[in-house]
């Protein structure tokens, strides 16, 4: 069935994308900053689904890195097929006042790491004429809750541009934009959101619809009812009343959780160490 590559395969929806698509007897290629977890994961999807599985550890905030897994991206050799661009995080900081390194590390990992990637998925498969790239953004890029916001918007708009060039290619471009995902996100991020129950989507039932939407050929890939309903409303609101809403987002209490070490990043059992930058993107 091909090959899929996926960044920020480790955990939350990057995970359950790769579960998802070994079981649709896909190969993959895993990639993440933590080598020993991809290893587990590695062994436990070729045990329960017979596919090949290569394990490509990777921070997405080095350049060297990333250069790393655009050339597995231009291989020819059990070339990729599908392109899952997932990995990010949640910043627990303010823009003003906060660590500008820490601000340069997740625009390297949301925003260069998806047009590095992107551009050589695109290069091996317009060659090939087959193929698809699946960039996970968020609902959070019709809002304007701080930069993880404005990285969001760039990621959809720039699939939106992509999805345009490579029209009659036989190459799509997709882009996912959950909400609220019942993962690790929030607690890694130090994000406390009080949301009901309602507000929340199971990790297993939007990754289904993505990649249905991918086989479609769809752009824009919006899981469930209600978010499509939010990004109608969100779309249609004057620009000061989303801002009003920027500030949806609210740090956990540290002294109460024990969730944040003295840099602002997640911390506790956080899968891929301090600040998780390669953490699955899985929430607004």
């Amino acid at each position: 069935m091909g090959t899929a590559l996926i960044t920020g395969a480790s955990a939350g929806l990057g995970l359950e994308f790769a579960w998802q698509l070994a079981t649709a007897r896909h190969d993959l290629v895993l990639v993440s900053r933590d080598a020993e977890r991809l290893e587990r994961l590695a062994s436990q999807l070729r045990a329960a689904a017979g596919v090949r599985v290569e394990v490509l550890p990777a921070d997405l905030s080095v350049r060297e890195d990333v250069e790393r897994v655009a050339e597995r991206l231009r291989a020819t050799t059990r070339p990729v097929g599908l392109l899952v661009n997932n990995a990010g995080y949640g910043l627990h900081q303010k823009f003003v006042g906060g660590d500008l390194a820490t601000e340069e590390k997740a625009f390297d990992v949301m925003v260069r790491a998806v047009l590095v990637l992107s551009h050589a998925a695109a290069g091996q498969m317009s060659v090939r004429g087959r193929g698809a790239i699946l960039n996970v953004a968020s609902i959070a890029a019709l809002l304007a809750s701080g930069t993880y916001s404005a990285h969001k918007a760039w990621v959809r708009t720039f699939t939106e541009g992509l999805a345009v060039e490579l029209k009659d290619t036989g190459v799509t471009a997709t882009v996912l934009c959950p909400g609220f995902v019942h993962t690790e996100f929030h607690e890694r991020a130090g994000i406390d959101n009080p949301f009901p129950e309602v507000a929340w989507l199971n990790a297993e039932s939007v990754v289904a619809a993505a990649l249905a939407d991918v086989r479609r050929g769809v752009v824009i890939s919006t899981p469930s009812l209600r978010y499509r309903t939010v990004a109608g409303v969100a779309r249609l609101l004057p620009r000061a009343a989303v801002r009003a809403f920027g500030s949806y987002r609210r740090p956990v209490d540290p002294e109460a959780t024990g969730t944040s070490d003295a840099s602002g990043r997640s911390g506790g059992d956080a899968l891929d160490g301090p600040g998780a930058p390669d953490a699955a993107d899985s929430a607004v």
